[in-house]
């Protein structure tokens, strides 16, 4: 396996992994959960979602959005069995050993700890539809 600062000099020149931050609801969710409860989700989205020699849906497993872990994911290539072989030397077909899962636990906290220490991602505006709705049918004109 690589070093952790190695790896982060190689995802820095992937214009794909670049890309990916925190956006405003994973990185509020992170402040208000705290950094214990972001740990535990992330073993046991590793455990069940990545460990197993063949997960379900291999490449379809994790979400482009929605939880915190998931963004790290994909921001250190550590989404789907496929990544893990190319970016993180862990082979496919086999199930993951614990040195293995600590690796990749410890690459996403690594990962998110960074995206914690940038200011908070702006809130999105709401979209008219939603607006509408929340206005009880009438369109907000202002």
């Amino acid at each position: 396996m690589n070093t952790i600062d190695h790896l982060f000099q190689r995802l820095a020149r992937s214009p794909f992994r670049q890309r990916f931050h925190l956006g405003s609801a994973e990185y509020r969710y992170c402040q208000e959960k705290g950094r214990a409860l972001v740990e535990q989700h992330t073993a046991e989205f590793v455990r069940t979602r990545l460990a197993p020699a063949e997960p379900a849906n291999d490449g379809k497993q994790t979400p482009m959005r929605g939880h915190p872990v998931f963004v790290a994911q994909h921001a250190t290539a550590t989404c789907c069995r496929g990544c893990l072989s190319k970016w993180h030397d862990i082979p496919q077909h086999q199930p993951m050993t614990e040195r293995q899962q600590q690796w990749v636990c410890e690459v996403i906290l690594h990962w998110i700890n960074h995206e914690m220490q940038r200011p908070a991602p702006p809130e999105k505006a709401v979209k008219k539809g939603r607006q509408q709705e929340e206005n009880g049918g009438q369109l907000d004109l202002l």
